[in-house]
């Protein structure tokens, strides 16, 4: 049994769906269980009519609502033809029903968490009824299930936690006859329910997520993320034209990728994949004949290939805070990290000396509110613009001299280094650089760390147009 997560733009209209079908049908005999994302742009469409709504502007969001309808109506007649109108009814209930929280949310002027979820949770609703009414037009034994009636989670609306002891049950009792029956079952991403019963999100990014959990409480054989890409590269393809992709990585690898930039898949993905010890697979649905990357706990270790990819994160804020003391007194970090605590805030890259500490987060949002309390004991020096690069691969640790080649390939290039840390992971070498210097950064790392020798490194020699 696997599980088959399409990602948007592999479900963004008829001919991509018709694709979709075409990839699961032929995997029929591996039992899968699908799980698909909204179509492309349609969640930000959602979420900004669910904001032109709470702000007064109803005749905008109707306008959206309306674009929204037009667009499934469209896929709908183009990928089922005559039988459209049995997804056409089920479109037209639920617009009803957001055009009266239009009207709510107009009024109250206010947008909650919960009402947020109710509106962005139809996009995947629309996409897996769409594919799952093509695949029973094709006589494929298809089974639409609505992910709420298993993807249990708590009561935390947009980033709600999954309930795995009540979604195992549920999965037991609800995906489990299905698939033993023979039927590929067609599910969402993204969206869960309260044990109320109440629709929940859990989080962007969260049909990766979602995809996981389905594998791990059914015991999959692998999961399957389906995207634009080949799998993960060893570096950024718009700025490298001879990247390559990886074929094997471990679960280590793949989520410092994730997390530090590598658009490929969710970091969160890989955790419920990592306890059952499943296979992840990066697949292109562009191109259904490739292999992908393989993501698994103990990838082979190539003799060529010490660093196995590069990858960063723009936007990046760096806070200088300084002891006003000559030396840190007890409890400074301490205190520093309240601040950020009581602002929810996250942070990337840690660096500390003596008397103080530098660190990077990946907002700008409420860093002037921490800049002033953090300025109450300490001097604060507050840089934007910044980018956080993250040199990863699992024999960095048992190699000499990994980091001397990394800053001689940048001095070489004229990159100004502003920040280093090694050491949190034994896998990574994260360093922090001027926005200016991305594609000189990316270029003299690729030069650097990436032979010719691809088969020896355990990459791919071509990458395909």
């Amino acid at each position: 049994m696997i599980v088959m997560k399409f990602g948007g733009t592999s479900v963004e209209d008829a001919s991509a769906l018709c694709n979709v079908a075409q990839i699961v049908a032929a995997r029929r005999y591996l039992k899968p269980l699908v799980v698909l994302s909204a179509c492309a742009g349609v969640t930000n469409v959602l979420i900004k009519t669910a904001h032109d709504a709470a702000a007064g502007n109803k005749k905008e969001a109707m306008k959206g609502f309306a674009a929204l309808q037009e667009r499934h109506n469209t896929i709908a007649e183009e990928l089922l033809g005559p039988e459209s109108h049995r997804a056409k009814e089920v479109f037209e209930s639920d617009f009803a029903e957001l055009r009266q929280l239009v009207h709510g949310l107009s009024i109250l002027n206010e947008l909650t968490p919960r009402a947020l979820d109710q509106i962005v949770a139809h996009g995947e609703r629309w996409s897996s009824r769409l594919l799952s009414l093509f695949l029973l037009r094709e006589r494929i034994p298809a089974e639409y299930v609505d992910a709420r009636t298993v993807m249990i989670t708590g009561n935390e609306f947009t980033k709600a936690a999954p309930l795995f002891d009540i979604i195992q049950e549920k999965a037991e009792k609800i995906l489990q006859p299905l698939l033993d029956e023979g039927k590929i079952i067609v599910t969402q991403g993204f969206i869960g329910a309260t044990k109320e019963g109440i629709t929940t999100t859990i989080g962007r990014g969260g049909s990766d997520y979602s995809a996981s959990i389905f594998g791990a409480v059914s015991n999959a054989d692998e999961i399957q993320i389906w995207t634009d890409v080949d799998g993960f590269l060893t570096a950024d393809p718009k700025i490298v034209s001879d990247a390559r992709r990886i074929k094997e990585m471990t679960f280590t690898e793949a989520a410092e990728l994730a997390y530090f930039g590598a658009k490929v898949l969710h970091p969160s993905t890989i955790l419920p994949a990592v306890q059952k010890s499943i296979p992840v697979r990066v697949l292109n649905s562009r191109r259904p004949e490739g292999e992908g990357t393989l993501i698994t706990n103990t990838a082979p270790a190539y003799p060529g290939c010490v660093v196995k990819s590069v990858a960063y994160k723009k936007g990046i804020t760096v806070i200088g805070i300084q002891s006003t003391r000559m030396l840190m007194a007890h409890g400074f970090l301490a205190r520093v990290f309240e601040v950020f605590e009581r602002y929810k805030k996250s942070v990337d890259v840690v660096v500390t000396s003596e008397v103080g500490v530098s660190l990077t987060v990946d907002t700008e949002a409420d860093v002037e509110a921490i800049e002033a309390e953090l300025a109450r004991f300490a001097d604060v020096k507050v840089e934007k613009n910044k980018v956080v690069f993250c040199v990863v691969g699992e024999r960095m640790k048992l190699t000499k001299g990994v980091a001397a080649r990394v800053f001689h390939a940048l001095a070489e290039s004229g990159v100004n280094v502003e920040l280093i840390s090694q050491g949190g992971s034994e896998i990574n070498l994260t360093f922090v650089v001027d926005e200016s210097d991305v594609e000189k950064t990316v270029r003299a790392l690729h030069r650097e760390f990436f032979s010719d020798n691809y088969d020896e490194a355990g990459l791919v020699d071509e990458i395909p147009e």
